[in-house]
């Protein structure tokens, strides 16, 4: 009997890497009509259908299919394998040819010779030319009958084996298997699609053929004598996209439309584990974080960068900013919480009379400086530590890219910034009184001083009263960024505990507690200087940051968190300290209270952070070498945690003889420099 063969090509629009793909346009045609225009070429399939998703969204794909006489099948979204089930049992197939949306540059051709050599070789159930390679990827073909597919439809169990159809046939020995190959090995090739690069490179073949209907040696034959087409989408590995967690993936759907991936640096995953980082989160409460698979990860690392010091959706906090979500955020008319919020920023710190309310770090930093230069009419700044990414800081690196290195990011750009601004910025390292006080004695037109009170390093020397004295003698405003200091250590700004005042001071991150909120306090004959100029912002006026922000101040009284997070931070250095005592391994461990961070003294310095934060990430906790503490962390985190840093730290110790190598036990590439390069 005739057995009859059917295709089924498995598509849907929702493809997380690269949404809508298969509907893209080359020579005016969707790829997907591409595709299937090529599987009509074939002189051995009986029937085409289109097997896509039950998600109304696809109705666009089986528009393309039904304009071309082609058959819809819709089934599970997920489970891949019960719709080639369901499909090949309605259509009736002894063979099916499973084919997908992502390989538009299909070669007939092949598909003939496969089912010709299925149907030679007695009682085979199945058939691929993707188990021991020789074609390109996108060249991906597989054939089984209907009995096995069957068989795999009972016997599969894992998510993953029904999602991608065949893997229960490719890792069990009881379907008889073998592969299809050529002779000329062209397994290195890429012409898949999955990502938009992808896209551009079959849109160049496409286009470089009058006709549609070229073979897989034509491909090559054009390849070779154009090599820099292979340029398009060279930096992808071979079924990359199966090796990734769902994180990963939709961060690279991210880098092709939000320009770096993300909204803040801090946050990119390449900070901290490439390839494997989650980057994204469904939920966050206390210290865990539920990722886009629903596996709960304890955070051990950056806590929000900082900004949840009582742990991640406070309820107290939440409550109070959901009551006020319920009476409405923003109107024509101000929020009393402004006030209110003023009130107990200047309770805390008698010393100021005025506060300014915006919503990020980087505007606190802008709104503070362009107060200073109005003050005393002066327009030059001298700088230590980070302040955000506005024109006015980073135009350091107008003249040197390397000025802000020990600050901020290393050999960051000064692209874009204006190149007039050149010569108005200085900076001067911390400790480093003798360099602020020659900046100082050598410029006349010095505005203000913006300084982190303290970042990594203990003052020396009275440093800070030092620098307050200059700062007064010259009459330049002294200006404290307490954005990551303020609210952890003690309640208000680290300069409280210094007992130093400044003329002006920026709060955030902790401030309210995840919610946007920050803050610019100071000296009234200063602040009211902000009448003169224009400073102001729509959304500095919701109500939801000063809400937050008042809840979360309540509760630090309250509960004198700053209790829990300095104790908290002494026990990490103890263990750290401990642990590398006895792994033999060399560290500086250095930060703030609520800030502890600690490094390698060694050339591999990056190298270990990232295997630390690799195998943390086994054990399903977020780690890296630097702790934003909160008062959710307990002592059962901290007692896993020390089990793993144990084993890390001896794995380290091996490196450092030489009985391991870290190239060799490192899964994924070195992390990228992340922020304060020279602490790191």
């Amino acid at each position: 009997m005739k057995k009859k063969v059917v295709c089924i090509v498995q598509a849907r629009k929702n493809s997380i890497r690269f949404p809508s793909k298969v509907l893209k346009k080359i020579k005016n045609k969707p790829i997907l009509e591409l595709l299937l225009l090529r599987l009509k070429k074939s002189k051995s399939i009986n029937q085409i259908v289109l097997a896509t998703s039950n998600k109304t969204e696809n109705i666009d794909l089986a528009k393309i299919a039904k304009k071309m006489n082609i058959n819809i099948f819709y089934g599970s979204e997920n489970n891949v394998l019960d719709r080639y089930y369901k499909c090949s049992k309605k259509f009736n197939s002894d063979i099916i040819v499973r084919v997908t949306g992502d390989c538009p540059i299909i070669d007939p051709a092949i598909i003939d010779q496969m089912i010709s050599n299925f149907k030679r070789l007695d009682n085979l159930d199945y058939l691929s030319n993707t188990i021991d390679r020789t074609f390109p990827d996108g060249l991906d073909i597989e054939i089984f009958t209907n009995k096995a597919l069957s068989k795999a439809k009972k016997m599969a169990k894992t998510n993953y084996d029904k999602e991608h159809v065949t893997t229960y046939f490719i890792k069990n020995k009881k379907f008889r298997k073998t592969n299809f190959r050529q002779k000329i090995d062209m397994s290195r090739e890429r012409w898949t699609l999955d990502t938009f690069e992808d896209y551009k490179f079959i849109e160049k073949i496409y286009l470089s053929f009058k006709s549609i209907y070229f073979n897989h040696f034509d491909v090559m034959k054009l390849i070779k004598s154009n090599p820099k087409i292979k340029l398009i989408n060279s930096n992808f590995k071979l079924n990359e996209g199966s090796n990734m967690n769902l994180g990963q993936k939709y961060w690279k759907r991210a880098l092709n439309i939000i320009p770096g991936g993300n909204m803040f640096f801090s946050k990119r995953p390449e900070i901290f584990l490439p390839n494997r980082w989650p980057t994204y989160f469904k939920k966050a409460k206390g210290y865990r974080l539920w990722d886009l698979e629903n596996k709960i990860l304890s955070d051990f690392s950056y806590m929000g960068v900082g900004t949840n010091v009582l742990g991640y959706s406070n309820s107290e906090v939440d409550r109070f900013v959901l009551s006020k979500i319920k009476k409405g955020n923003v109107s024509t008319l101000n929020s009393l919480e402004d006030i209110l919020l003023a009130e107990q920023l200047i309770e805390i710190h008698p010393w100021s009379e005025m506060v300014k309310l915006c919503r990020t770090g980087a505007e606190a930093a802008a709104i503070a400086v362009r107060i200073s230069r109005v003050y005393n009419g002066k327009n030059k700044v001298v700088v230590c530590g980070y302040h955000g990414w506005h024109d006015w800081y980073l135009a350091a690196n107008l003249n040197n890219k390397n000025n802000l290195n020990e600050h901020f990011i290393q050999g960051i750009g000064a692209e874009g910034v204006q190149k007039n601004l050149k010569n108005t910025i200085y900076k001067f390292s911390y400790n480093d009184f003798d360099s602020l006080k020659k900046i100082i004695e050598n410029n006349k037109n010095i505005s203000a001083i913006v300084m982190e009170v303290k970042r990594n390093l203990e003052p020396k020397k009275n440093f800070l009263r030092n620098v307050r004295n200059l700062a007064t003698k010259h009459n330049i405003v002294l200006i404290f960024d307490e954005c990551t200091s303020g609210f952890r250590s003690c309640i208000g700004g680290l300069h409280l505990k210094y007992k130093i005042e400044p003329d002006i001071c920026l709060f955030g991150k902790a401030l309210g507690n995840g919610y946007p909120i920050n803050a610019v306090i100071g000296k009234r004959d200063i602040m009211k200087e902000a009448n003169k100029t224009f400073i102001s912002s729509t959304f500095w006026s919701e109500r939801l940051g000063p809400s937050a922000a008042l809840k979360t101040i309540e509760i630090m009284k309250r509960d004198k968190t700053y209790n829990h997070i300095n104790s908290f931070t002494k026990k990490i250095k103890k263990l750290w300290s401990q642990t590398a005592k006895k792994n033999k391994v060399d560290i500086n461990i250095e930060g703030m209270d609520g800030i502890p961070i600690f490094n390698f003294r060694h050339k591999n310095n990056f190298y270990f952070k990232t295997y630390l934060t690799q195998q943390m990430l086994k054990k399903r906790i977020l780690a890296t070498n630097a702790v934003y503490l909160s008062i959710s962390h307990d002592e059962k985190l901290l007692k896993l945690y020390k089990e793993i840093l144990d084993e890390v730290f001896f794995d380290i110790q091996n490196c450092i003889f030489g009985i391991k190598d870290i190239n060799k036990i490192l899964e994924v590439p070195v992390s990228k420099t992340g922020m304060r390069v020279k602490n790191d």
